[in-house]
């Protein structure tokens, strides 16, 4: 889902940047106001996690790639606001480092996935939750609702952003983009509920750090 630099134009590039910034900077204070000192390691064990799995890409037409979000894992562990900066931290070190996503283009892929992924995936779980009234089944039922539509709801703005650029008709784009990253939203549910189960078995205090998040 990594956006190269060359295929979206500088007026794009300028409102993503824009958009991305404002939401970080919210992140940034209210994660200072909100995450513990025994919760920090955590956040760098999550966003280590979201950096493996993003690593396994899938081509999609147009020259972008398709990957795991961690998008909603994370924001169902920490709240969606430290899992926003866990998401752009991973986007950060990618662009810089392996030029995983282009630096013009960084503003996008961090609106797509650390903004967008994030916070549909945190409203998506605890609208599940809340549902069906906050019980195992309705937690492991969020979390695939939120982690498959984190991901199709990301790729969208991500191919609604290379259509306004002029660089894939959105005829094009869009369904490319949604028919790959429907499969790869399948994958990621299994791999959030697998993860889920682990902690409710082993760690299940870790499952009620979102309670403590959940005034957005």
């Amino acid at each position: 889902m990594h956006i190269p630099d060359g295929f979206i134009n500088v007026a794009t590039a300028a409102v993503t940047y824009a958009g991305s910034g404002a939401a970080v900077a919210y992140a940034v204070k209210r994660t200072n106001k909100e995450l513990g000192e025994k919760e920090v390691p955590f956040l760098g064990v999550m966003a280590a996690f979201i950096f493996a799995a993003q690593m396994l890409n899938f081509p999609v037409a147009g020259g972008t790639s398709g990957h795991l979000l961690g998008g909603a894992l994370a924001a169902i562990l920490l709240g969606p606001w430290s899992a926003m900066l866990a998401l752009t931290a991973v986007l950060v070190v990618q662009a810089l480092a392996f030029q995983d996503g282009g630096i013009i283009a960084l503003g996008a892929n961090v609106f797509n996935m650390a903004v967008v992924g994030v916070l549909v995936g945190y409203f998506t779980y605890v609208g599940v939750r809340r549902l069906f009234r906050e019980s195992n089944t309705a937690t492991f039922a969020g979390a695939i609702v939120a982690s498959w539509l984190s991901v199709v709801v990301a790729s969208g703005f991500a191919a609604l952003e290379l259509a306004i650029s002029g660089t894939s008709p959105l005829g094009v784009a869009l369904p490319a983009m949604l028919s790959v990253h429907a499969l790869i939203g399948i994958g990621e549910a299994i791999i959030t509920v697998a993860v889920l189960s682990f902690l409710m078995a082993t760690r299940p205090d870790l499952l009620q750090l979102h309670a403590r998040k959940s005034e957005v």
